[in-house]
């Protein structure tokens, strides 16, 4: 094989490395010279051939050709990198200088607000706050708030029920977020005092009620507390939400299987050309449900009702934003009508 054509070869593969204009021709150009089938490559298969002596010239001198146009080809890669990230920078960049879109490209639900509202207001009042999850079993969302089996009140929720386990027993969508509660009975010490904001599910639905909707619990457990702390604290906290301080509140005797004695809190009012205007008026409106927390409770979340007592009440969340922020159909706040988002949204 003549040996004296490879510096000529040499020199035109180094020129076209150089003269490679970007990424693609220099890898064109490499396969052309060190593929499978490259000129260099075509060389290095006819090495077998030689006699040993001719392989002991012909070798070094193929390898170092190799080598340095495998160098070559490496450091002009690296150079066309560098050039197309510059170019690419330079394309790019944002003039941070330049106004701002003046005009906003999306607003905060009413539920998320009312959501945050909510929770400034308790944690100014001490409160902190507690998740839990979507899914409960049996025990949480009904046992331990004292819904024993076959009690008829497990059926006041419309539940939403999983299939049977081999057990028999059944998770649920959970229909309040009262079992965030028991968790945190059941995992903290007292005294306790938060507030449980969440998802809830009911198989129900029509202008005010949908399967899916969202509430805040509160709850407070100490060796003191009693019925007029938590009259105080919900009157205070609805004079704060709907920024009326001389708003009227009356406290109604109810049921529920969680709390004894147990009541519903309503808010005066009275419509004015259609709207609803709290604080003044002869008619009331119901605005949550609420009571001292049940001895039972409190005994199956390990806690002794003879040392330790306190209070819970839960709120609608959506139905306290239609009433602030004068929305009339529940169903729309899950449409996903930007129209109608543009109009409440924040």
């Amino acid at each position: 094989m003549a040996l004296d054509d490879l510096p000529s070869l040499e020199s035109e593969l180094m020129a076209k490395i150089d003269a490679a204009a970007d990424e693609t021709a220099l890898e064109e150009l490499r396969v052309h010279a060190l593929g499978k089938k490259g000129v260099i490559s075509e060389r290095m298969k006819s090495l077998g051939k030689m006699s040993p002596e001719e392989r002991q010239e012909a070798g070094p001198l193929l390898n170092g050709l190799k080598e340095r146009v495998g160098t070559a080809i490496t450091a002009r890669r690296d150079i066309l990198a560098h050039s197309a990230l510059e170019a690419r920078l330079k394309a790019e960049t944002v003039d941070v200088t330049l106004p701002v879109d003046p005009q906003p490209r999306g607003k905060i639900h009413p539920v998320s607000q009312v959501f945050a509202e909510i929770e400034a207001i308790f944690a100014d009042m001490g409160f902190s706050v507690r998740y839990g999850p979507d899914i409960e079993d049996d025990f949480h969302n009904f046992t331990a708030l004292n819904f024993p089996p076959g009690h008829p009140a497990r059926e006041m929720h419309d539940t939403f029920f999983f299939e049977e386990k081999e057990d028999g027993s059944r998770m649920v969508l959970r229909t309040h977020t009262s079992p965030v509660q028991v968790r945190t009975m059941t995992s903290e010490k007292p005294p306790i005092r938060i507030i449980a904001p969440g998802r809830t599910f009911r198989c129900d639905s029509d202008q005010t009620h949908t399967p899916m909707f969202h509430q805040v619990e509160g709850l407070v457990i100490d060796k003191e507390t009693h019925m007029g702390h938590l009259k105080g604290t919900l009157e205070a906290f609805v004079k704060r939400f709907f920024e009326i301080d001389d708003l009227s509140t009356r406290f109604r005797p109810h049921f529920f299987p969680f709390t004894e004695p147990s009541a519903e809190m309503d808010v005066a009012y009275e419509r004015v050309d259609g709207a609803i205007k709290f604080g003044q008026g002869d008619k009331w409106m119901e605005i949550l449900g609420c009571g001292m927390v049940h001895p039972n409770v409190l005994k199956n979340c390990g806690l002794d009702p003879d040392e330790y007592q306190g209070f819970a009440f839960g709120m609608g969340v959506d139905r306290l934003a239609m009433l602030k922020y004068g929305i009339p159909d529940l169903r729309d706040f899950f449409s996903g009508d930007t129209r109608w988002l543009e109009h409440y949204g924040f």
